[in-house]
């Protein structure tokens, strides 16, 4: 799939999986959404820049844009898991952390 054709569907891809508007993600990455519906309707490609800027308004990663087969390898719980993870914040993502290592810890008690 040539890059023209992967982006536009990568973003439909994510604004359906975080059920978020392109309106939204606009006013999150400072772009117009009328550039977010260009880049969607394949007359633009966009700029690493404003890709990068348009991933930050997910919270992902340039990487993680281009990584969407990342879970192949898995399947079940563990891939729950890791989605659940993804959609936390930060702050939420230490929260989970510091519940699994104080887990751990009893465990290793036992």
């Amino acid at each position: 799939m040539s890059i023209e054709d992967y982006i536009p569907k990568r973003l439909e891809e994510l604004f359906e999986k975080y059920e978020v508007s392109r309106y939204r993600i606009s006013q999150k990455c400072g772009i117009p959404t009328t550039a977010i519906s260009k880049i969607i309707s394949k007359k633009n490609v966009p700029t690493i820049i404003t890709l990068e800027r348009i991933c930050n308004a997910f919270g992902i990663t340039l990487a993680q844009f281009f990584d969407d087969d990342r879970y192949a390898e898995l399947s079940g719980i563990p891939v729950e898991i890791i989605k659940a993870w993804d959609s936390l914040d930060t702050k939420e993502q230490e929260i989970i952390l510091r519940l699994v290592r104080s887990m751990q810890e009893v465990n290793d008690e036992k």
